[in-house]
């Protein structure tokens, strides 16, 4: 069985599997995620961290970003937040509290990491993030939610002329308003703003332009794990699920989300982003991939009550 298999992964798939889809007793799942900060990925994760507070990176080459130790502490705290490490055991507290310490974006006027940068599809995650590990994030929410477009959406290229929103940008916001709405309890601002931001992508189907219907990026439509900043309608899907979210603009991206499931019960990894952290969790491009099928399999179930915390 599908839920077996799972079951049989990294203690980070199994308490999500626990919760989401076999609807085990809390404190079955709470024991299970407690091994994420100890055992498996997040233990490997967590050993990463110098006692500076920095993940790893070189900074000599400022023609690659992704090589940047700040690209580095936001690619490993997102893992781990998708991980679901709880955020207030020693180890996740600790992890936050050094970044914070030791982390700058040097190339945005060496801003704390918390701080953020200039750009909201790289400011949506730190918000995620910071929220998610009880760091102060609320400066930057606001600045998001000032930055937020007329359409609805948010995009990294409103600072050079960019009037419309992206998909892409919008999902990496969307997902740290909601992180911090959980954080929080949020406000009338933030979710009017959010409600906005998820209009954006449900008049687009999760996938289409808007102006001609037609599919707006053929990578949107190929699942991918980890998603690092890209966009593809499973993620929004896992999204509007997290916000308790039902619509029927949805059913056309959820058939193509069900048709992709092989006779097996499994989902395939579809393809694999180039500038997601470097760390092996054992899946392959066309393989089955344990994230997928947990991420499939609780998107095509019934709408229950979202849960706070990693999604």
């Amino acid at each position: 069985m599908t839920l077996d298999w799972l079951l049989e992964g990294d203690p980070a798939i199994r308490w999500q599997s626990l919760r989401d889809l076999a609807d085990a007793p809390a404190e079955v799942v709470n024991a299970e995620r407690a091994k994420v900060s100890t055992e498996g990925w997040g233990a490997e994760l967590l050993a990463r961290q110098s006692a500076d507070g920095n993940w790893g990176g070189d900074e000599s080459n400022p023609e690659k970003w992704t090589s940047s130790r700040e690209w580095h502490a936001l690619t490993t705290l997102a893992q781990l937040r998708e991980l679901g490490i709880d955020p207030h055991g020693p180890q996740a507290r600790s992890a936050a509290e050094r970044t914070a310490a030791g982390v700058t974006w040097h190339w945005w006027g060496n801003n704390p990491f918390f701080v953020g940068e200039v750009e909201p599809c790289i400011n949506g995650r730190v918000v995620a993030i910071g929220a998610y590990f009880g760091q102060d994030v609320s400066g930057l929410v606001e600045r998001l939610l000032d930055e937020q477009m007329a359409d609805g959406g948010w995009n990294c290229e409103q600072e050079n002329g960019s009037v419309r929103g992206s998909f892409g940008t919008t999902i990496n916001v969307l997902e740290g308003l909601l992180e911090h709405e959980h954080a929080t309890g949020g406000s009338d601002a933030l979710l009017d703003a959010r409600r906005r931001g998820e209009e954006f992508l449900l008049k687009r189907r999760l996938m289409r332009r808007l102006s001609t219907g037609d599919i707006a990026d053929p990578a949107f439509t190929r699942l991918a794990y980890p998603y690092s900043w890209h966009y593809d309608l499973l993620r929004a899907l896992d999204h509007l699920r997290s916000a308790g979210v039902t619509d029927e603009r949805t059913a056309e991206a959820v058939e193509l989300v069900r048709q992709k499931q092989g006779d097996d019960g499994r989902w395939r990894l579809e393809v694999r982003h180039e500038d997601v952290l470097d760390f092996d969790m054992g899946e392959q491009v066309g393989q089955p991939s344990r994230w997928i099928t947990l991420h499939a399999t609780r998107v095509l179930r019934p709408q229950r009550q979202p849960s706070p915390g990693a999604t």
